[in-house]
Parts: C-alpha cells; structure tokens; sequence
C-alpha cells in the first residue's frame, strides 16, 4: 500500500510543479517530499488526501482553487488511470486507490515479506544503546519495574525492526545505604537463613529484610540508621565479613530478578554495576574545573553554571572531593561510548529525573562529546493499582512474579471454564503466555509519560482492546489455515485473485495491513510502543469485521475462497510481526 500511495504523492507533486511553471515561475519547485500524506475521516471522501494549505503562498491563490486545478490536472494524467480516480475535496485532492491494484501489492508484500514485512528500513546504519531496568538488589523486581521493562524491550525491538542497531544495558544498583538497610536487617532478624531453606525465590527474601528494616526503622529510627550507615562504612573500607553478607545477598538478588527477566522475556547485551561505576567521572570533573567549565566554591566543592538552561547551579564534587550519582553518571556515559561506540544513548527512567537527566546531557555536551547532543530521556509516568500508590518499604508493592501467577491462574480457570484443556495442549504452558500477553500489552497501550492504574481484571479480558483478545485472533486465523491445510473441497482448483477483494470489510483490512510500515515508523520514531498497540487492535477489528462479513472456506466460488484465505493469512502476518514488538506472545491455539 505504501508504494501505491507514493506513486500518488508523486504524480500531486508533478501536478502541482505544472501549476507553479504556470502561476509561479520564479518560484522554487515543488519537490514530492513538500506534499503532505493524509487519511480522511470518510472513506466516502476518498482513501487517500493531499492538503492544499503549504501552496496558497507559493501561487497566491486559495487552497481549494488549487485543489481545483490540481484535481483537474490529475484528471487528465493517463498515468492515473491505474492508480484509482482523484477528486476535489474543499482545499484537499483526494484520491480513491485502485482497489485491484492496492490488493495484490499488498498482499504480494505481505506474504513475500512474511517475518520481514513491515520493516521500513528508517534507521539503518544507526547505532543505538538503550539502558532500562536498573534495579536495586534489596528487593524483587515489582509492576513499577515491569513497566519499565516492557518500555525497555518493546522500544529495543521497535527501533531493531527500524534498522538500527541496537544494544541493551543494565546497570545494576547494588551498593548504598538502601542494599544495606536489607543487609542489617538480615543480620538481625534473618541470620543463617536462606532461600532454600525458607521455600522461596530468593530475591523474595532479600525484599523481606528491605521491608523488616522498615519497621525496625519506626522502632528504633535513630539506631537503624546508625547500624546501616556502619555497614556502608565497613563496605567501603572493604572489611570482609561486610563484604562477604553483600556478595550473598546480591547474589540472591540478581538470581531472582534474572529469572524474571527470562519468564517475561526481558533481556540485555550488557551488564554495568553500580559497584563498579560509582567512582566514575571525577577525573573528568577535574579536567572540566581546568578548562573553566566548571568553578570552585570557597568551601572546595565543584559546582556548573546551568542558566544556558534556565536553572540555577549544581554540584559535582562535594567540598570533600566526594562524587555524587550525577558524577557517577557522566563517566558511565563517557564510558559506554568507549564499551560500544553509539549515535544515540537512551536511558529509560520515571519522569521523576527529568532534571537529573536534562542537567547529565548539558554537562556531557559541555565537556565536549559530540554524541551528547543526542543522549534521550524516554520518561515514563508511574504505575499503579485501583487501590493506589505501592510502597516498596512498606510492602504494599505488587510483585511482579506474584502478579503474573494471578494473571496465569485466571487464564487456567478460564481454559477450564471453556473445556479447552485438551485443545490448548499444555494449558499451564499456554496460561503462561495469555497472563503475559495480558501484562505487556496493558502496560504499553498507554503513551509511556501518561501515569496508569493497572487493572489485572481488565488486562485479562478475551474480549475489547486487551493481550488476550489479540492472541485470539491469531488462533482463530491459524485454527482457519489449518483447517485448510486438512483439505478443504471449497478451495479444489481456486487461484488467488485481488481483484475480487472489493467488499468494503476487505477493503478496509487491506488498508489497514498496508499502514504497518508506517505505524512501525511512527512508534520508533516517538519511541512510543502504544502506536503499535493501537494498530494491532484496529488490525483485530478490522479482521473481525471480514470474517462476519466475508466467509472464507464457504465463499462460493474457489478462486475467491482462495483469495481470502491468503488475506487472512497475511493478516497472521501482521499481527505476528507486531505482536512481537510489544512483548505479546502469538498463540496458535487458545
């Protein structure tokens, strides 16, 4: 659909030059890139519209005479007669597609493409690096960090599908006041126990001492927080036995959230840790005080200027010498472009750092890195429940493992309800899949800097704009080809032929399968995943509509049968291709 849509663009844009080198000489040409692309609200208007507005200054005429002229010119172009016919629309020219044509490139691209179709191709030749997750090690991973997860991965892939090469990292936080918090609480409260032994995963049991500090907090607050500031003491004095509790707890921690990572198919080219990178940047610090882009306090500390950017000032180096997290960030960044050179660093992180992250990029394209002017701070909103906001010392936070059960054991009693067991296959396997179809998909249908409530019941849903509903259109179409598959009279002898796609359900499915290209492009280029999902839903709609409307298997004639047979399986296509990019899992049976 693409290209015949191009082929339109192209010939409005040599009508319109005609127009110029008889209204407006002198002029500048009008190249094809200059004429905007539009869908019109009523497919009675035409399939495709080209706005007039740009040109009224260039031609000194109003919009819809130019429509006028154009259409006209168009009229009488004997190239268009296999492209549809045009019309004047007010200060549009709208253009109804050959529907002939439109169906067997569509179709022909999508079946040809198969796993490829869709990639546009945009963002060849880029290099992107893409940090998200970073969790701490005192607790599970929670919904707040599958949101972040599901951005991370889905945007990953979104820009791969583009063309752009990209690399994912992690940057563990496992060092601070917060990893020892838990680690005291294990030592008081917890001693000699371990995951084995208490039965659980074993990041569940790091989270519990992280909670168990919490109330020993409110008993004892000044105590608590001496006893951990003494344990981050002897950490960084390296004393052994400290080391030796942070090294088990970690390890516990990142078993567990590994294990996450793979059951919701999250995962990272690279790993940094915070125990690693925490003394990152100061040299760089100093040789910016050197060079005057930086400037020195009375009390010693090393602080920027930020009013280039309508700020105040920030420190850098405290009056000690100390490094702060901006620090600590600034020479993660320089670093990472030593690891694996990039055009673009994305950090995917809560709109709660804006200004950590618009004060990082000013510094880093102060000190003079070309590649700074293009580091991006995807901001996301929070998430939350129907009964408010989650709370990780007060243990009031969802986890994330605990969520997805509940999601896969109501997708069990629903395969039950409907006596599927023995049709689905493996029915645990396959709940598995719908709970996480549910998740994603929930998670990214809303615009990443929207704040959401996360409703379990609605994501669940096998009906309306939910994981499960699009899962089942994919088995529904794959329960169809495999019918066909088995043999089917109706299709003895038939040929695929677009041209009998001319029902107005057919149509629409067909443009809509031609905008993948374009959704794709959309959503890498606002790294927004929720265009995807929007489309996939208006794909599930769209096919919907076809099989009430259009039988398949009992068309009536083989040819046609035949024929819509392969629209429904291009429509396969698509919505595997997409469903892939937000993190919903195709199932070929439900």
């Amino acid at each position: 659909m693409a290209d015949i849509r191009e082929n339109w663009r192209g010939l409005v844009a040599a009508a319109l030059e005609s127009l110029r080198q008889a209204k407006a000489p002198d002029a500048p040409a009008v190249e094809a890139a200059s004429v905007s692309l539009e869908t019109p609200p009523d497919p009675a208007m035409g399939d495709v519209g080209f706005p007039m507005f740009p040109f009224a200054k260039l031609f000194r005429m109003g919009p819809p005479q130019i429509a006028a002229e154009v259409a006209k010119l168009l009229a009488d172009n004997p190239e268009t007669a296999s492209l549809g016919t045009v019309k004047q629309v007010g200060p549009y020219v709208n253009a109804f597609l050959a529907k002939g044509t439109l169906a067997g490139d569509t179709l022909g691209a999508i079946l040809a493409g198969g796993d490829e179709y869709g990639k546009p191709g945009t963002l060849a030749g880029k290099r992107v690096m893409i940090e998200f997750s970073s969790p701490n090690t005192n607790k599970p991973l929670h919904l707040g960090h599958l949101r972040n997860d599901a951005l991370g991965e889905s945007v990953s892939r979104i820009l791969k599908f583009c063309g752009a090469e990209v690399y994912k990292v992690n940057i563990i936080n496992n060092r601070g006041i917060h990893i020892c918090k838990s680690m005291l609480a294990y030592k008081k409260f917890f001693a000699g126990k371990t995951p084995e032994s208490e039965g659980i995963k074993s990041d569940l049991l790091v989270g519990n001492c992280y909670v168990r500090y919490s109330q020993y907090s409110k008993e004892e607050p000044e105590k608590a927080e001496a006893e951990a500031q003494e344990l981050l003491r002897g950490w960084e004095a390296g004393d052994p036995e400290t080391l030796e509790l942070w090294k088990t707890m970690n390890g516990w921690a990142e078993k567990g959230i590994a294990q996450t990572y793979k059951r919701t198919g999250i995962s990272f080219d690279k790993f940094y840790y915070e125990s690693d990178t925490y003394l990152l940047g100061k040299d760089k610090i100093l040789e910016g005080l050197e060079k005057g882009i930086f400037y020195r306090e009375e009390d010693g500390s090393v602080w920027v200027d930020l009013a280039p950017i309508n700020l105040d000032k920030k420190v850098l180096l405290r009056k000690d010498g100390t490094a702060l997290y901006m620090t600590q960030d600034i020479g993660t960044a320089i670093a990472r472009n030593g690891d694996w050179p990039f055009n673009q660093l994305m950090y995917v992180v809560g709109n709660e750092q804006q200004y950590h992250f618009k004060v990082l990029f000013y510094i880093l394209q102060k000190l003079g890195y070309d590649w700074a002017k293009d580091l991006y701070h995807l901001s996301y909103g929070m998430v939350n429940l129907p009964e408010g906001k989650m709370k990780s010392r007060e243990g009031t936070v969802v986890d994330g493992d605990d969520l997805i059960n509940a999601l896969r054991d109501g997708a069990l009693e629903e395969i039950a309800a409907k006596g599927r067991e023995e049709a689905v296959g493996d029915p645990s396997e396959v709940a598995e899949k719908i709970a996480l179809g549910a998740l994603h998909y929930f998670l990214l249908q809303v615009s990443p800097a929207k704040d959401m409530v996360f409703n379990p019941k609605e994501s669940l849903s096998f009906t309306g704009n939910t994981g499960p509903y699009l899962q089942y259109m994919g088995a529904r179409i794959s329960s169809i080809l495999r019918k066909e598959e088995a043999g089917g009279r109706s299709l003895e002898g038939g040929k695929v032929d677009p041209s009998l796609l001319t029902h107005d359900a057919e149509w629409e499915l067909l443009k809509t399968l031609g905008d993948f290209p374009k959704q794709v492009i959309r959503a890498g280029e606002n790294h927004d995943p929720s265009a995807i999902t929007s489309y996939l839903y208006e794909v599930s709609k769209g096919f919907s509509r076809f099989y009430h409307d259009c039988p398949i298997l009992n068309a009536g004639s083989p040819d046609l049968a035949r024929t819509r047979l392969e629209l429904a399986r291009a429509v396969r296509i698509v919505l595997r291709n997409a469903m892939n990019l937000v993190l919903v899992p195709f199932l070929e049976t439900m």
